[in-house]
């Protein structure tokens, strides 16, 4: 599983980057065959400062995409895991449905 980290506007630190990958690191229970995974941070200039942390998984078929929004960088991207964690299960449940239709 290849990790790339991008940090639009500013530059994150590695306390930052290191939450990050293990955050990553636990979609790999959910699904074995995840090749890449993009993480894209940026935030937004107004009164409060959104951040944003986007994060684009790639598996064999699918590309799978879900965005965290929040007052923390850590925050929005533990939001973004959530989803992308229902979107993993959904996933794995429709494969083993149809793996069994077929038998």
């Amino acid at each position: 599983m290849n990790i790339s980290i991008t940090a639009r506007k500013f530059k994150a630190r590695d306390t930052l980057k290191d939450f990050i990958t293990d955050e990553v690191k636990v979609l790999s229970k959910y699904n074995d065959d995840i090749q890449n995974v993009d993480v894209i941070l940026s935030y937004q200039n107004n009164k409060d400062s959104i951040k944003i942390g986007e994060i684009i998984v790639q598996v064999p078929g699918q590309i799978l995409k879900a965005v965290g929004e929040s007052d923390e960088f850590k925050k929005s991207v533990s939001a973004a895991i959530e989803k992308l964690i229902r979107q993993l299960k959904k996933l794995k449940t429709k494969r083993t449905m149809r793996i069994k239709n077929e038998d």
